[in-house]
């Protein structure tokens, strides 16, 4: 059976007014038209709804029996159709699922759940980490928010860059090219290097640009987060280069020293992506304007 809507609400308008003509009115429409409708629900029910005694017209058995069920269904349609678009965040109760770089997690997540603990606290955030390989949990609906360096990736999925961030070398407090006057591509390349990849990749951008300088460096390890990678460097001659805004706080608690990157490279985006489905979700986007100034607040141009 094809559904109507529209008779949905007739049937709750003659429910209500007793009276086609009563019906009529309150819908805005002829009783020529309401008949119609009336009609119609007749086939459709295979019962009368409204019979005639006398001057009124009186509901039947059927029709008394499911007065305030219509009632009810089509107040529900009416909520699914035409939601509020008021978001109490004081009795908001959700739970956000984020894909965030591991040290955009670190940088700035705590500033995002503390926003959101204060605004809104029956909202829950779960981080979870990244995966080695292209995942479809944005367009599933298993990750509402990514925050990383992927540009744009589909025509469903939102992406909006937040922010960028310059690379910078970083080694041990001790090591020795924090003894030199400059250092230049030459030295750059000529010493060991980890590299930082979740996928495992030894070579990235920055071998491209001293492939230009006819430089080649060489690549001991790969790490799979940024956080592993300073610790390589922490305890031997290593260098990594990584975005300076994602990695301040850690190098000043490991006491790494940071030196300029002697490439001329473009600085690193920050892209938050969410798919196109929670456009119009209030709550989402309440989350991605928190979002949005917390990694914003740490941008290093």
């Amino acid at each position: 059976m094809q559904l109507d809507l529209n008779l949905l609400t007739a049937l709750d308008a003659l429910l209500e007014e007793g009276s086609v003509a009563g019906a009529a009115a309150r819908l805005h429409v002829t009783a020529p038209a309401m008949s119609r409708s009336l009609g119609r629900i007749r086939r459709s029910t295979g019962d009368e709804i409204l019979v005639r005694t006398g001057r009124t017209m009186t509901p039947t058995p059927y029709a008394i029996a499911v007065r305030q069920q219509v009632h009810e269904l089509l107040h529900q349609v009416h909520g699914v159709l035409a939601p509020s678009r008021e978001l109490d965040l004081a009795t908001l109760e959700r739970t956000f699922t984020l894909r965030w770089h591991d040290s955009l997690v670190a940088l700035s997540g705590p500033e995002l759940l503390a926003s959101v603990r204060e605004q809104a606290p029956g909202v829950r955030l779960r981080f979870v980490a990244e995966s080695g390989i292209d995942t479809p949990e944005l367009r599933r609906g298993e990750v509402d928010l990514e925050a990383n360096a992927n540009g744009p990736s589909a025509p469903d999925i939102r992406t909006e860059s937040v922010g960028e961030t310059r690379l910078v070398v970083v080694v041990r407090h001790d090591h020795p090219l924090t003894r030199v006057k400059a250092v230049t591509a030459q030295r750059y390349a000529a010493a060991e290097h980890v590299t930082v990849s979740r996928r495992g990749n030894l070579s990235n951008a920055l071998d491209d640009a001293l492939a230009r300088l006819g430089l080649t460096r060489r690549v001991v390890a790969t790490a799979p987060t940024e956080a592993a990678a300073l610790e390589f460097a922490r305890g031997s001659d290593l260098l990594v280069s990584v975005p300076e805004a994602t990695t301040r706080s850690a190098v000043a608690d490991l006491g790494l020293a940071v030196l300029p990157l002697p490439l001329e490279l473009p600085s690193a985006p920050i892209y938050l992506s969410w798919h196109q489905r929670y456009d119009t979700d209030q709550a989402h986007a309440w989350l991605r304007g928190l979002a949005r100034a917390a990694l914003t607040v740490h941008e290093v141009s």
